[in-house]
């Protein structure tokens, strides 16, 4: 096993990847698009977002979890500027709509394409010929709608609202990190010391995806589907009882 020490003040680090993902969205909008998957599944094209959320799966599967979510997704950026309008924690009970969400999307894919005669070219520029996804008025109205979609949800629901019901992209991680744990591959993880745990509940109130870390210390069981890897809560332990780790489950 190997721990991963912190060498830098990471929140700060992950503030500004979050902060430049989201001033970045304008551009790679187009890239993470799940309504470009469909239209271009019906002409029989895979587009860039269709390769990017394969990658999703992929970098999931083979080392790093859900890393993404907490460090470089726009949405996530947005979501936890809203932080100081409103920090209450997310009802999990919701959490099943974003697998309804993904189900009727991943349906209306494949039929789509089926419809098509399948995939047979490929266009990774599909409707963003100049590599920005922001070029004509429309898109600013589809850039708004995205945005205003996630505040709203963070406001009204809680911390990161619109990861937990509406994202389209955390199913493929998840299921990415389910596959990886079954086979038992190492990665990413957080290690716990429940010796050194004093039950200060700040590695929870800290947790941007409103875990219950300290139940998780206290059982030594750190793996959950909704942990972004973020490092919250190793960061604001005083008493260093949760780690990284690079092994198996």
């Amino acid at each position: 096993m190997t721990v991963i020490k912190q060498n830098i003040p990471r929140q700060r680090v992950r503030a500004a990847a979050l902060l430049l993902a989201l001033l970045l969205f304008p551009i790679t909008m187009n890239y993470l698009s799940p309504y470009l998957i469909i239209d271009s599944a019906a002409g029989g094209t895979i587009n860039a977002s269709l390769v990017v959320f394969g990658l999703l799966f992929l970098t999931a599967f083979i080392f790093f979890g859900r890393a993404w979510c907490g460090w470089i997704c726009p949405a996530g950026g947005l979501s936890e500027a809203c932080f100081p309008i409103q920090n209450k924690p997310f009802n999990s009970r919701l959490k099943w709509i974003k697998w309804l969400v993904w189900g009727l999307w991943l349906a209306a894919i494949v039929l789509v394409a089926y419809s098509a005669g399948g995939y047979h070219a490929v266009d990774l520029l599909y409707k963003t010929e100049t590599g920005i996804s922001i070029s004509e008025p429309f898109m600013y109205m589809m850039y708004y709608f995205v945005l205003g979609t996630f505040i709203t949800l963070s406001l009204t629901l809680g911390k990161r609202g619109g990861c937990h019901t509406i994202c389209w992209m955390a199913p493929f991680m998840i299921l990415g990190r389910k596959l990886s744990n079954l086979l038992r591959l190492p990665g990413l993880r957080l290690k716990a010391e429940p010796g050194a745990c004093t039950a200060c509940q700040r590695c929870t109130a800290a947790c941007p995806m409103s875990l219950e870390v300290h139940h998780m210390v206290e059982r030594n069981r750190m793996e959950h589907s909704e942990c972004i890897l973020c490092g919250s809560c190793v960061d604001t332990c005083p008493r260093s009882a949760i780690h990284f780790r690079v092994n198996g489950p």
